[in-house]
């Protein structure tokens, strides 16, 4: 073989180094690149959980409004959800107006799912009455679901996106629903009245999440249909008789906004009691044990230190702190004497608690609420005015046939705690709104007036809920709505006591609320 020369190895050296840098080079930024791609790949995870819902940054909470078949991971809700996707997928493009249910649904709290379940299946149904049973009157209602998160934390995002919606062909006009009076509730319903979207509270009751407080309206376009908690006080201490000598308030402290108004109802109710008011503080996410369980104990000794005359505690918490309420009271030392909790509607929450100690209500001690339904309320009282058995049982009905097709299936279905009822009631209320603001020679009413007509819901334009009338006052609030006042029982579920009235007696005929 030939040697090489001198100058042949010299140039070849001039080109092979550089050419091994550049290869060197090329090779560095190829793997920095691979590593930022894949980076970005990373932080761009998907976060969607389905159309309209996702994941926010640093949650795991699904949030926003589900505008297909989406049960936010939550079997027990499968059936009702999936009720309301056949329903949406029958209206024709162009023939509808949309309806959000805003409730909690990432909620882990076995006992408020089954508020969310049946107050679901409530407004399901009066939508598959508004679109198959109303004798053709339109518009059609699409009824979506917005989830806020379990605690309402999200109320922003989820605003924010139901606004979008009233802009675009989905024509959102009014947001249903709410569920309880919790501080972050109360945000979001200034946000969307502010906004211009009319709301229809189903179980709010709390006073300061109501308009016409000290002549005030703080919710332009609010509508409920449930009492506020000083209706529900007056119409508890109409049944019972409650006096101020014979009665012990215990409360949360410092509460929110149900369990506050609940306490300066009950309070008022009782003033000039020889006792102190007891409070207990239980963790912010009140569906959370907390301590509360320990300071029930101690208070329990309390109770039995009043008077024997003394037979009444009213009891102004949540369903968490009430069950441990009861449960503590069931072990009480005075085992011989009567006791009487009364409270507020956050008990029907309690109806099917698994975790209740069942027993303590056979050991003298009775528990009383103002419920917002119940299905024996026209049945066993058939008041003349205010509501009738007819009313209840076109919802009856409707149940009736939802286990089958076209009406169902909906899954199993309870009406005992009243949040189907009231479910029911309140899309009931929305689509009257929605349906009187059309104006002559149009298909769909204007966001702006359908929050109008609040006002005008009394008398012959009374909504007959199956929950009792709803007639509104100006400020659109229930006026002298039918109050069921229901006590826990022993072996398990609720039985109805009477009806009784904020105003002492049922509405007249005419349902017209006084000046």
């Amino acid at each position: 073989m030939a040697r090489r020369g001198v100058g042949t190895w010299v140039r070849e050296s001039v080109w092979e180094i550089p050419l091994r840098r550049a290869l060197a080079l090329l090779v560095a930024v190829a793997l920095v690149t691979g590593v930022v791609f894949a980076v970005r790949a990373l932080a761009h995870v998907d976060r969607t959980c389905a159309p309209g819902v996702e994941r926010p940054e640093g949650g795991e909470e699904c949030v926003g409004v589900a505008t297909g078949g989406y049960d936010f991971g939550h079997a027990q809700l499968r059936p009702a959800v999936r009720a309301v996707a056949r329903e949406n997928s029958r209206l024709k493009p162009g023939s509808y107006v949309t309806v959000a249910l805003m409730l909690p649904y990432s909620s882990a709290s076995r006992t408020s799912l089954n508020d969310i379940q049946h107050q679901l299946q409530g407004a399901y149904l009066a939508q598959y009455r508004a679109n198959h049973e109303s004798n053709g009157e339109g518009p059609a209602i699409r009824l979506v679901l917005a989830n806020p998160g379990a605690t309402g934390g999200q109320w922003r995002r989820t605003v924010d996106q139901l606004t979008r919606m009233t802009r675009s062909a989905d024509r959102l006009r009014a947001v249903a629903g709410i569920g309880q009076s919790t501080d972050n509730n109360k945000k979001a319903v200034r946000e969307l009245t502010r906004r211009g979207i009319p709301v229809v509270g189903s179980s709010i009751t709390a006073d300061d999440l109501a308009n016409g407080q000290h002549g005030a309206d703080p919710f332009p376009g609010l509508a409920r249909v449930s009492p506020t908690n000083t209706d529900e006080a007056r119409a508890l201490a109409s049944f019972a008789k409650v006096s101020a000598g014979k009665a012990l308030l215990v409360y949360d402290k410092p509460g929110d906004p149900y369990t506050r108004t609940l306490q300066e109802s009950f309070a008022a109710l009782i003033k000039g009691s020889p006792y102190e008011p007891q409070p207990f503080t239980p963790p912010a996410d009140r569906s959370q044990e907390g301590t509360t369980a320990n300071t029930f104990r101690q208070i329990t000794h309390l109770v039995c230190d009043t008077s024997r005359e003394t037979d009444t505690i009213l009891f102004a918490g949540r369903h968490t702190q009430l069950r441990q309420f009861i449960n503590a009271l069931g072990g009480r030392g005075c085992q011989d004497r009567r006791f009487t909790v009364l409270t507020g509607d956050e008990a029907s929450y309690l109806t099917h608690e698994r975790d209740l100690d069942r027993g303590a209500l056979g050991r003298r001690l009775a528990v009383r609420y103002t419920s917002l339904a119940h299905p024996d309320a026209w049945t066993a009282d058939p008041a003349r005015t205010g509501g009738s058995a007819a009313d209840f049982g076109v919802l009856r009905g409707l149940l009736a046939r939802s286990g089958r097709e076209p009406v169902g299936p909906i899954g199993p279905a309870a009406l005992d705690d009243g949040q189907t009822i009231i479910g029911y009631d309140a899309l009931q209320l929305a689509v009257h709104g929605i349906r009187e603001a059309v104006p002559d020679g149009r298909d769909f009413p204007a966001l702006a007036d359908v929050g109008l007509q609040w006002p005008q819901v009394k008398g012959s334009l009374r909504v007959s809920g199956a929950s009792g009338w709803i007639c509104l006052d100006a400020h659109g609030n229930p006026y002298d709505k039918a109050v069921p006042v229901v006590e826990l029982t022993p072996r398990g579920g609720s039985r109805f006591v009477r009806i009784a009235w904020p105003e002492g007696k049922p509405p007249a005929k005419e349902c017209l609320p006084p000046s």
